[in-house]
This record gives structure tokens, C-alpha cells and sequence, in this order.
């Protein structure tokens, strides 16, 4: 019995599946991350699999639930990938390494390898699959040179305390909207954020060879490099620009550009592209005939995907709610 619920052509790719049919997981497990052999140790019965999965671009992060205790093989990794259970234990085998994963510590394999993982019975874990090059080039805008990879990281993550906690929540928040089927993720404004945030808390989360170098204070931008992402940012708020978007405008890296802004501009380059486009609203509300226009159209038009939080940020910056400048000249 096999059940599936594939949401298609959607920016972000939402996915539900489930079935005790060993073929069919394992030509699912093959579509979302890699070609995996599927076993089930002799003895064990009942095997099934629930597979839950959203897609960011270069990320994959799904909930998967073990029926039985199953083994998995993976012959070549392209990617890196974090397995995280929350119910039960994963042995993992990757790189002449042998770790435990379980609630407090996860399994991290980098791209080459074999990968051997067994898993408990009724067992449940998260599995984040990052494309090699979204995670290689999101550490070298934040550095703001390249970086020759692949990144040699460690074989386990601490999820119990420090950043590894942090970031384990950020991870978890993603999770919670897998059953969401109406879910903001599914905004690319939202989404965008999302993964940058992701990708770049794993990378201050796990020591590598560039640990150092990342968590040193950024000299700041200059004003000229600041200057052009203000420009920018007035000449197309509401394009969907990411701070590394800015960072490239800028020609500086991002921590850079975040620098620069703080010194020379007194806030995040992000909250200034909002305030940005939050003026823009403004103007258009004010501006516009109310049977005509509403409020939604102008949130979209400047980039604000939620309306519940366009109306907060705007109501906070200007004193009153988006409806009431709307109708301002009835």
C-alpha cells in the first residue's frame, strides 16, 4: 500500500509519502536525496516509511519515520547532508568515522564517500540535504573570497547547547511547517531568507577550516560600497534581493556590507531595504482610489509576501494600519 501527495509547480516543493513497499521508499528516497540501498535486517518486520519533504532550492529537508530498523547505503554523496533524529538512534558510517546520532547529536557526511547508516525501529529523523555549491558559495560571500572545496567537517554535531542548539531550532521551526500545506514557505521572499539563514547558522555552528576567519570582526564597507546598495535598493525595492544580492552589488563581502551599513547608515541593509519599501507603499496607498486598488495588491507589489506583517511593520512605522491610508482621501 503506497499513498503520495506531491505538491507540483510550486516554488518551494512540498511532499508527503508513505508506504510498506520497500521498491517504491527507496525510488522516493532516491528522487529527493541520493541512490540509497534500502535493507531490513533479518528478524525485523513491519517495515514502512513516512516521508515528509520541503524543498528550498539547493535544500532538501524531510521527516522521515521508520516503521522497522532499516539500513541505508549510499554508494557517492554529492552533497552534504545532517541526519537528526528526534525519536531513537542512527549509527552512522561515513570517512573512516563511526558515530551515534540521537536527539542531542547529529550525523554530518560531507560530498564523497560511501555512507552506511542503520536505524532504530520506530525511529523518526530529520535529513538536510545541502547541494555542495550552496553551501560552498554561501560561506564565500560571507567571506568574500572563494573557497576551494569540499568543507572537511567534523562527523557529528552537538544539537544539545551553543549554536548547535540555535541552529537545531531553526531547523525544527522549518519541520513544523512540513503539515502546513499553506505554508509561507511556499513565498520565494520567505523562502530566500530562510535558506541563507539556515545555511549560514550551520556554517557558524560547526567548526571547519574557515571558523576563525568567519567569526572575526568584518572591516566595514566602505561609503562608496554602502552608497551603491542604497541605490540599488531605491531603484528596485521590489526585486527579491537577498544581503548576499546586495553584498555582489556592493562588491564587498557580506559581513562586509553589514558592517558598513551598521557605521554608515545605522541599520541592517535588509531592515533599510524594507523601510525602503514600506515608503513605496505608503505612497502608493496614499495615491491610490480604494475601488480599485487594495491592500494586498500594494504589499505584493512591494515585496511584503504576508499581509498580516505588512500591516504590523507598517501600522508600527507610520501610526496607523495600511486600510486607513487607503481610504485617507474618500
Amino acid at each position: 500500500m503506497a499513498d503520495s501527495d506531491i505538491a507540483v509547480g510550486a516554488p518551494t516543493d512540498i511532499v508527503h509519502f508513505a508506504s510498506a513497499d520497500i521498491d517504491h521508499a527507496r525510488s522516493v528516497l532516491n528522487r529527493f536525496y541520493y541512490p540509497i540501498a534500502v535493507g531490513v535486517p533479518a528478524g525485523s518486520a513491519g517495515f514502512g516509511l513516512d516521508l515528509r519533504v520541503i524543498q528550498l532550492g539547493p535544500l532538501t529537508i524531510g521527516q522521515l519515520s521508520l516503521g522497522a530498523a532499516v539500513t541505508l547505503v549510499a554508494p557517492e554523496l554529492d552533497a552534504y547532508h545532517l541526519t537528526m533524529p528526534t525519536t531513537g538512534r542512527t549509527l552512522a558510517r561515513h570517512g573512516g568515522h563511526e558515530v551515534w546520532a540521537d536527539p542531542s547529536a547529529a550525523a554530518v557526511f560531507g560530498p564523497a564517500g560511501t555512507v552506511f547508516t542503520q536505524h532504530d525501529a520506530h525511529s523518526t529523523e530529520v535529513d538536510l540535504k545541502i547541494e555542495r555549491a550552496a553551501l560552498e558559495t554561501e560561506l564565500a560571500d560571507l567571506l568574500g573570497h572563494p573557497v576551494p572545496g569540499p568543507l572537511e567537517l567534523p562527523p557529528d554535531l552537538d544539537l544539545s547547547t551553543g549554536a548547535g542548539l540555535s541552529w537545531w531550532r531553526l531547523v525544527r521551526l522549518l519541520q513544523a511547517e512540513l503539515d502546513h500545506p499553506e505554508t509561507l514557505i511556499r513565498k520565494p521572499l520567505i523562502a530566500d531568507r530562510l535558506r541563507h539563514s539556515l545555511l549560514t547558522g550551520l556554517l557558524l555552528a560547526i567548526p571547519h577550516r574557515y571558523t576563525e576567519e568567519l567569526t572575526t570582526p568584518a572591516p566595514a564597507g566602505p561609503p562608496r560600497a554602502v552608497q551603491r546598495v542604497i541605490d540599488a535598493i531605491h531603484d528596485g525595492p521590489e526585486r527579491s534581493l537577498s544581503v548576499a544580492d546586495l553584498a555582489e552589488i556592493a562588491g564587498v563581502s557580506v559581513r562586509s556590507l553589514q558592517e558598513g551599513f551598521r557605521r554608515h547608515v545605522g541599520q541592517a541593509p535588509i531592515a533599510y531595504l524594507q523601510s525602503v519599501r514600506l515608503s513605496r507603499a505608503r505612497a502608493m496607498l496614499l495615491a491610490a482610489d480604494p475601488a480599485v486598488v487594495t491592500v494586498a495588491a500594494v504589499a505584493h507589489r512591494w515585496g511584503f509576501a504576508h499581509l498580516g506583517r505588512f500591516s504590523a511593520v507598517y501600522r508600527a512605522r507610520f501610526g496607523e494600519s495600511p486600510s486607513t491610508s487607503l481610504r485617507s482621501h474618500d
